[in-house]
């Protein structure tokens, strides 16, 4: 079955279309999705077989899963998340929404959510309306990879239209949100009592 291509205003997401995404997310949907930084595949995150799909998809282990949490706000990743200390907190309020991914140690949830022994998890709360809109709609986080081009010249495909034709046989929905960025976030490790950056990408972080 071929996916479908949806079109949705990025500053204004019309709530018939963001409902239609849920839907197929609820029924274990895998969908492509535009973010502040590149755009995004996912699933949610509670649909096991949702999330295996994922990883067949992007070619990875499931005991490898490296994946990212798309979060609609801060009180929404403490459940997924072991702590958050103080200093880390204002950090994140003054980051969020943005173009950064936090790594922490995962809550006693995420192992059984996803059946696999997994220490650490990234936060992301992307500053775009489609993706927050979805997940507060879902009231699941959406475990999400990157799409990646497999041109060695661009690492990420920016045209909605080339995403949708490289995957309209392996997705059920492909979101328009017009076009993307080809710049990752940053990543930030906030495991440890320092902030270490493990990749430098569209956000600049102020600790």
């Amino acid at each position: 079955m071929v996916a479908e291509l949806v079109k949705i205003h990025p500053q204004n997401p019309e709530m018939r279309k963001i409902s239609r995404v849920v839907e197929v997310l609820k029924n274990g949907g895998v969908i492509i999705y535009p973010t502040d930084t590149i755009y995004g595949i996912g699933c949610d995150l509670m649909n096991r077989k949702a999330v295996e799909r994922v990883c067949k998809i992007m070619d990875i282990k499931p005991h490898k899963l490296d994946l990212s949490f798309i979060c609609h706000d801060l009180s929404h990743i403490s459940i997924y998340v072991k702590r958050i200390d103080t200093p880390v907190f204002k950090v994140l309020k003054k980051s969020l929404p943005g173009p950064y991914t936090f790594i922490f140690e995962s809550s006693s949830k995420v192992p059984k959510i996803l059946d696999v022994n997994k220490k650490t998890v990234g936060i992301r709360i992307p500053d775009h309306n489609i993706p927050r809109m979805i997940v507060s709609e879902l009231g699941n986080p959406l475990i999400t990879s990157s799409i990646k081009d497999d041109d060695h010249i661009k690492e990420y495909t920016t045209d909605p239209e080339e995403i949708y034709e490289d995957f309209k046989n392996l997705v059920d929905i492909v979101i328009d949100g017009g076009a993307g960025g080809n710049i990752p976030s940053t990543v930030v490790d906030c495991t440890s009592n320092d902030f270490v950056i493990l990749r430098q990408g569209l956000g600049e972080i102020n600790f």
